[in-house]
């Protein structure tokens, strides 16, 4: 008498779902695949990308009109219009032709009258108005995507306009789907055999593997018989990632799955508290590592469901892709954001859960930004008849990512770096999205103790000690302990063209040579700095010609050196690297990562120090140039005055 397959247990479905994800943990994808932009929408990045061209690379028009220097349209308005020479003082361009030497700003067509030889312009402009500046877009050498990204459009157009053709993902998860069954029939036949069963199962399965990310590998029909199912599991087990068996699964006379998967592995769940799909089997193969096994029932719409609830998130999983969440979501708006009367406005932003509330930053906002859209995992809508939403606001976002990947999103405000993206790339692997918004050290610190951040990246000077953010954080920071973790030491000095053209080796060059500098926001860690060093050295402010022009980041400092419109800019040795610029050191400081203390217990901040002070990390952001990570990742706890007992 042939031995029947009994059931082991019968297990709740959330009991049996934890089990099959504990068991099946250590199963990964180590293969890549590199392929054309046109064949990677919906694939998972298997490293992050950084651009090889800027975007824009040249300063473009953005409106049809006339590109003129600045300078010559003041006081020009309605009622007293001032004339130009067309050719000389104003040439007519259309939107996306690059800005004519010379000129330095677009007055729209709407604001001229032609008069043939001459224009009559009834309003002034400002320097750079109407003009999309090399790398507003996008920087050369900046990171596009990061590792574990899912391409969706928008990141292709991205990569599209940063000069990148093809990426390398990671490779679909190989689905081994195998239909058990004396009585089953290939689809095509033409006329079924009395009890014989179309093997409709096939399909369905080697669908759904397909609509959640994997690549099915069909290893045809298999009869009821122990030795020949063994055979096929065994050579699937060899070659795929997951191991699928349709029917076969319950008790009957003929049902093997449980007893083959057994025989080569270990079966975790024999038999779940679901209806239908009941005699679902999982377990995992006895290699290294441990392929997972699914033995799913033969009745189609226990096939389904099964496939539902066991088979998506372990191929979406080891696949690098998240399940689409609820699609809308109420968050606390971390800072105001202004917008015209008349219009809908959609603003990209980044969620993340803080302090058990979910909040939402808005990223850079403008028409030719796609890298916001493309980093943007929630977008938030200001109504057209408001001019804006205070600070503090809930608002309705709708999420661009699965709410699983906003929910283990690290949010980080504050100094800008450029080694940041690495850090962010290997906490990527672990499944943690770090995110950033560039708004200057002290504002990511007063973000911090608002609870609209979990890391401020901070190097504040502090001119009456020479120490670095301790005095910040006390002054700004949450009223409680914070930790201060060493990211790096990084070389901070002038950013200057090829050669060094100019000379300059201090800001008494600078100032001497009227050189044409690139500033940092107000609350920036480098124009702190720099407002410290022009002290020291007796320098006003007046006499550094650009100090009002800023930039938030040190790449686009460093990205408007390189193409000329600037002569020099106080920024990181690493950010000069990256363009292609020289470089004058000028100072040497810390850049920490400020973080509450009762934080430190949370798996993914402890996650982040830890990779902080992985050698492979710090091999890499010392590969950047002007870094020093001896003690990178070491934690320094700060106690703000009002915290300290008298």
């Amino acid at each position: 008498m042939t031995e029947r397959a009994l059931f082991l247990h019968d297990v709740p479905l959330d009991d049996a779902r934890d089990a099959f994800v504990s068991a099946t943990a250590g199963a990964r994808i180590e293969r890549t695949d590199e392929v054309d932009l046109a064949a990677a929408l919906d694939r998972v990045t298997a490293r992050a990308h950084f651009a090889r061209l800027s975007s824009p690379h040249y300063h473009a028009c953005a409106m049809d009109g006339v590109a003129v220097l600045a300078a010559a349209t003041a006081g020009a308005r309605e009622t007293a219009p001032r004339e130009l020479r067309v050719g000389t003082e104003a040439i007519w361009v259309d939107t996306g032709d690059p800005l004519p030497q010379g000129m330095d700003a677009v007055i729209m067509a709407e604001h001229v009258d032609d008069r043939g030889e001459s224009i009559a312009i009834r309003a002034s402009v400002a320097p750079f108005e109407h003009v999309r500046p090399i790398g507003e877009d996008i920087i050369a050498s900046e990171a596009v995507v990061a590792r574990g990204r899912r391409l969706a459009p928008a990141d292709l157009a991205a990569l599209a306009s940063a000069g990148i053709t093809r990426v390398d993902v990671v490779a679909r998860p190989r689905v081994a789907i195998v239909t058990t069954g004396d009585e089953l029939v290939d689809p095509s036949t033409e006329h079924p055999a009395r009890g014989a069963i179309v093997d409709s199962n096939g399909v369905l399965l080697a669908a759904c593997v397909r609509q959640y990310g994997g690549e099915p590998v069909p290893l045809g029909r298999v009869r009821d018989r122990v030795e020949e199912l063994t055979a096929v599991v065994r050579e699937a087990l060899a070659t795929c990632d997951v191991v699928v068996v349709n029917a076969g699964s319950s008790a009957g006379r003929d049902d093997y799955t449980a007893r083959v998967f057994k025989s080569l592995g270990r079966v975790i769940v024999h038999g779940v508290a679901i209806r239908p799909g009941h005699p679902v089997v999982l377990g995992i193969g006895s290699g290294k590592p441990a392929i997972p096994l699914l033995g799913i029932p033969g009745y189609p719409v226990s096939a389904a469901i099964c496939a539902e609830l066991f088979l998506r998130p372990l191929v979406e999983r080891l696949g690098g892709r998240d399940v689409p969440d609820v699609p809308e979501l109420d968050a606390r708006l971390t800072r105001k954001v202004f917008s015209p009367l008349g219009e809908d406005e959609y603003v990209r932003a980044v969620a993340a859960r803080v302090d058990g509330a979910l909040v939402v930053a808005p990223l850079r906002r403008g028409a030719g930004v796609i890298t916001s859209l493309a980093r943007a995992n929630a977008m938030l809508t200001i109504p057209r008849l408001t001019e804006g939403i205070a600070e503090g606001t809930t608002v309705r976002i709708r999420a661009l990512r699965p709410l699983a990947a906003i929910e283990r999103t690290l949010l980080a405000v504050g100094s800008h770096d450029v080694a940041i993206d690495l850090l962010a790339g290997e906490l990527a692997a672990h499944d943690i999205e770090l995110v950033s918004a560039n708004v200057g050290s002290i504002a990511g610190i007063v973000a911090l103790a608002s609870g609209a951040a979990h890391v401020a990246g901070t190097h504040v000077l502090d001119a009456a000690t020479g120490t670095y953010n301790d005095r910040a954080i006390a002054r700004y920071g949450p009223a409680e302990p914070v930790a201060l973790v060493r990211f790096a030491e990084r070389e901070q000095g002038l950013i200057v063209a090829p050669g060094n053209p100019l000379g300059l080796q201090s800001f008494a060059h600078v100032a001497e040579q009227r050189a044409r500098y690139i500033n940092r926001q107000r609350d920036a860690g480098t124009r702190l700095l720099l407002d410290e060093l022009l002290a020291r050295a007796g320098i006003a402010i007046g006499a550094i010609v650009g100090y009002d022009r800023i930039e938030f980041s040190h790449l686009a400092v460093a990205a408007l050196v390189a193409e000329g419109s600037a002569d020099c800019g106080l920024g990181i040795r690493a950010a000069a690297n990256a363009l292609g610029c020289d470089f004058v050191s000028l100072a040497f400081e810390p850049y920490d990562l400020a973080i509450r203390e009762r934080d430190l217990t949370d798996p993914r901040i402890a996650r982040l120090i830890e990779t902080i002070a992985a050698p492979s990390l710090r091999a890499q952001i010392e590969r950047l140039g002007g870094y020093n990570t001896q003690h990178a990742g070491s934690v320094r706890i700060v106690v703000p005055r009002e915290a300290v007992a008298p």
